[in-house]
């Protein structure tokens, strides 16, 4: 473990200087904030929230967000202190060692690489619906094609498909809430103000207790998974440390309003029973109030958040394993950056265990596949334990050797740190007696255990060297 920040021919926040582009804009950071989290995971997987919690879902996603909010704000402090293309690897190395770095890089490639699978398929099966004489791989293909050629050819590609994908995404949640808000008031055609019946009736606003909104809140945590990249982005900003801030401080927030703003309407307007497992309430509720055509809308949406991920997590494992072959974690090979500052070969290897992933997911989706997916069910929680401790661990050499550097501090440090990980420990322990849950965090424990064992064995081989 390193005694202090600073290194030999660092930049002002203490890390060697990026050979990465800097062509990122605030605009493509703050949409990327914005959007990053708003997926398929909200517009269909929350109906299983619903199911599980009720009413008092609002309760779980207030949970789950103010858990990834913490975990963000201790993020995006390190962030905005020490910029670096491999964010929160990079910190857990300067942290705790080497060990620590190599295990987050690793982890959350697995991570990014499998999802991308998740993603390519469910927007294949989409288009596949809409022109069904054209095969379901074929798409898969033509994603593959178009977003690795995107990030290929410069950053700024990267930035504009996320920008506009964002913006979708964020303007369809936004009129949601307020056709949603009119219906609630009955300020729309036909419709009259629903009061509070759905939210009290039906059992209760509890009606599972306080078991389901911990139901809930483990069925709903992972879909705020995401806004890490936005700290990976701000690398390739012209200003990281102030993108990267402003980024971080808009994105919570806002976030946390869509997603708890957009279950406050549903519950509302809908007795919450009434929902189907499976089926996106949002189309249930613009069903509901009248809005033709409701399911192929949402269906477009559900399209563009799917390709919106596929394009953030390519770009987010590339970098990440550029990170980690730029600490000598990976093979130096993957270091060659073209002239527009892209790591082209750092791509190329993430497509290729993103189209290696995709394959076992056409092929063995319920076997081979679910293990791979089941083995990075809990990977995002154990990132966002070491974000926690590596900021508990950085923050006293901050304040003592670059001061001026923090300008975005973790709220009340250190005793929200605690409570972040407190939270995040509880969570792990809840999943061990959720049925639902358990196999997730076995099989991602195993994952983890193999890299931790990998990076002991390179740590103890670097010792005796």
């Amino acid at each position: 473990m390193r005694d202090s920040l600073p290194e030999p021919s660092v930049t002002e926040g203490g890390l060697p200087p990026e050979p990465l582009s800097h062509s990122l804009k605030q605009r493509h950071l703050t949409m990327l904030g914005l959007g990053g989290v708003i997926g398929a995971g909200l517009f269909v997987g929350s109906g299983a929230g619903i199911g599980i919690a009720g009413p008092a879902i609002i309760c779980s996603y207030l949970l789950a967000g103010a858990l990834a909010m913490l975990v963000m704000r201790a993020l995006g402090e390190m962030s905005a202190a020490m910029p670096a293309s491999g964010s929160f690897s990079v910190y857990a190395e300067k942290a705790l060692g080497r060990w620590a770095g190599f295990s987050a890089g690793w982890l959350y490639w697995f991570l990014l690489v499998v999802v991308l699978a998740v993603e390519a398929t469910g927007a294949a099966k989409i288009a596949h619906g809409w022109l069904p004489s054209v095969d379901q791989w074929v798409w898969v293909l033509l994603f593959m094609v178009v977003f690795t050629v995107s990030n290929l050819a410069a950053v700024r590609n990267f930035g504009e498909f996320e920008f506009w994908f964002a913006a979708l995404k964020v303007g369809a949640i936004v009129l949601f809430l307020i056709l949603g808000t009119l219906a609630v008031f009955g300020l729309l055609p036909d419709t009259d103000p629903v009061g509070l019946d759905n939210l009290t009736g039906q059992g209760g606003f509890f009606p599972k207790g306080m078991g389901g909104v911990i139901a809930g809140m483990l069925a709903v945590v992972f879909a705020f998974g995401g806004l890490e990249v936005v700290t990976i982005a701000a690398a390739e900003s012209d200003d990281p440390a102030r993108s990267v801030s402003r980024a971080v401080r808009s994105a919570v927030w806002r976030i946390l309003f869509f997603y708890v703003g957009s279950m406050l309407v549903i519950v509302t307007l809908l007795p919450w029973d009434s929902l189907k497992p499976g089926e996106s309430p949002y189309v249930a509720v613009l069903d509901s109030i009248g809005i033709p055509a409701a399911g192929q809308i949402m269906n477009i949406v559900v399209f563009v958040a799917l390709l919106s991920a596929l394009n953030a997590n390519l770009y987010g494992s590339s970098r990440i394993i550029f990170s980690l072959a730029e600490r000598g974690e990976a093979p130096k090979a993957l270091l060659k950056v073209s002239g527009g500052g892209v790591p082209r070969r750092a791509v190329l290897a993430s497509v290729v265990f993103g189209f290696a992933s995709v394959v076992l997911n056409l092929l063995w989706p319920d076997t081979v596949f679910l293990y791979m997916l089941n083995a990075v069910g809990a990977v995002l929680l154990f990132v966002w334990v070491l974000i926690a401790v590596s900021q508990l661990r950085l923050r006293p050499r901050l304040e003592r050797e670059m001061p001026e550097r923090l300008t975005l501090p973790m709220w009340a440090f250190p005793y929200l740190t605690w409570a972040a990980l407190l939270g995040m420990a509880a969570v792990l322990v809840l999943m061990l007696f959720d049925d639902s849950a358990r196999p997730q965090l076995l099989w991602s424990s195993g994952a983890a255990a193999v890299v931790l064992l990998v990076a002991g064995y390179r740590e103890l081989r670097a010792r005796r060297g």
